[in-house]
């Protein structure tokens, strides 16, 4: 079997470690592929590559750095259903969700391309005579992106786009679970005529190729999603070699119904919000907080729908809900069910590891829900990453809100209501990155920033022009042309 390998200053070479493992296609259990298992010394090759290409990539004009980034947009479209259905037999989402996450990547190429001709900075008037002032951004340097495998190509799309645009190199970690499309993606970028050593692909653990990226003294930036534990983990070591950290991990994002809300409508979107990609999504609604008059129709429609669901392989064009990335989780999601019976929350629907007869490898979990869920329950709080779905009952919308709010994430939340001062109140005083009205959790779109607050993020954002924060350094440019000395604050005073 061919192994998949790391990509270093434009060569495709195996890890110094010779050490390999398995990507496993979680609704089978068959080898995807043998995968190189890298690090310290890969990594400090990969940086070296990415530090060496800095100084020549950065000079590159920026819109002609952008005909690579639009080529890239390009070939992606070319190559949208090959990459589609790697990444289905790798991590698992159903087919036309995995389309969607190449899309995503598509259009943050082409939205980046763009902005080659909009890196903007600004002209300000000097408060002395004959002296002009502007801003300009300037890269940073080499930065890492290290994934997530649940959106194996859009993620990592997020982060490298916008760093290549505004002249940085880069060293690429994709997740060990999504390791062949990330290998895949990076050939994608090199087929388009992104330089050798501009982008560096690394597979490893985060022990191991994670520690020494954000040790490295080359690596000035690091842009990172994943859990709120190995986020702030990373956060804490970077933090102590001053490096810049961007941080998207956790949520427990909520949709809120009020009672004059069009309830079919929100029953569509609860369940494509929290059973789509298995509920492995950032994003995914974990906690629906309803209005007391009419919570009881709204679970009742709630719990046909989630019967209605067909769970499989995601390359069966009939699967609504595919598996859970591994075993692991599959425990982790299991845990947390029986965790919500003990405290006392009713489970109406699934609640089960389950067993495909034509799938014996899969690891595959019911659409689950519970009611009678209050605020305060460790599966109203804490994130678990799968199809478990938690009814919490309010009186007001002032409740609706205040329990939205009190929870340790901040990433997304929705509001289903029919009335415009409730919708504005809502846009108003929910705390979260990310608000819906009328429509569920998930769904960003590449222009517009993309994070949360509270333990979802440390303020930064990702795609859009609020990216550009992060990747670049503003620069303060003073042309003084009076042929005087002028001292600010002093001689105008």
């Amino acid at each position: 079997m061919e192994i998949i390998k790391n990509y270093i200053n434009g060569l495709w070479v195996e890890s110094v470690t010779a050490r390999t493992f398995t990507s496993t296609n979680p609704a089978t259990g068959e080898v995807v592929g043998l995968v190189t298992l890298s690090g310290p010394e890969d990594v400090r090759q990969a940086v070296d590559a990415a530090a060496a290409a800095f100084n020549t990539w950065r000079k590159v004009p920026a819109p002609e750095r952008a005909e690579i980034i639009m080529n890239i947009s390009n070939k992606l479209s070319e190559h949208k259903e090959e990459l589609a259905q790697l990444l289905t037999t790798e991590m698992g989402k159903v087919l036309h969700e995995a389309r969607g996450d190449v899309q995503e990547a598509i259009d943050i190429a082409a939205y980046m391309a763009g902005e080659g001709r909009r890196l903007f900075g600004f002209t300000t008037p000097s408060e002395l005579k004959n002296k002009f002032c502007l801003t300009m951004r300037d890269p940073v340097g080499v930065i890492a992106a290290i994934s997530a495998w649940n959106f194996p190509v859009a993620i990592p799309a997020w982060k490298i786009m916008p760093a290549l645009i505004a002249g940085n190199t880069v060293v690429f970690k994709p997740a060990s679970e999504a390791a062949a499309v990330g290998a895949a993606f990076v050939k994608i970028l090199a087929a388009a005529g992104v330089p050798a050593g501009v982008v560096n692909l690394v597979i490893g653990s985060g022990s191991e190729v994670g520690n020494a990226i954000v040790d490295n003294p080359k690596v000035k930036a690091i842009s990172f999603t994943g859990s709120t534990a190995t986020g702030t983990g990373l956060y804490a070591r970077a933090a102590a070699l001053n490096k810049r950290v961007s941080l998207e991990m956790g949520g427990k994002n909520a949709i809120i119904v009020m009672n004059d809300a069009d309830l079919d409508l929100a029953v569509d979107g609860i369940v494509w919000s929290a059973y789509g990609t298995t509920g492995q999504r950032c994003t995914a609604c974990s906690r629906v907080i309803v209005h007391k008059d009419v919570k009881e129709e709204l679970v009742k429609k709630l719990v046909v729908r989630i019967k209605e669901l067909k769970i499989g392989n995601g390359l069966d064009a009939s699967v609504d809900v595919g598996p859970v990335i591994n075993k692991g989780q599959l425990e982790k999601i299991h845990e947390y069910v029986q965790i919500g019976v003990a405290e006392g929350a009713k489970l109406v629907a699934g609640g089960q590891i389950t067993a495909i007869s034509s799938l014996p490898g899969g690891s595959f979990y019911l659409p689950t829900l519970f009611d009678g869920v209050s605020r305060n329950m460790r599966i109203a709080q804490e994130e678990i990453f799968g199809p478990v779905l938690s009814v919490i009952t309010i009186d007001s919308l002032e409740e609706a809100i205040d329990v939205n709010n009190d929870t340790a994430f901040g990433l997304s939340s929705s509001i289903y209501t029919a009335n415009i001062n409730a919708a504005f109140t809502a846009m108003r005083e929910l705390t979260t990155g990310i608000v819906y009205i009328n429509a569920g959790t998930t769904g960003a779109e590449v222009h517009l920033p993309f994070g949360g607050t509270r333990g979802t993020g440390n303020g930064h954002r990702e795609v859009a022009n609020a990216a550009f924060e992060f990747c670049t350094e503003w620069k303060s440019v003073y042309v003084d042309y009076s042929g005087k000395l002028q001292r600010a604050q002093i001689d105008n005073r």
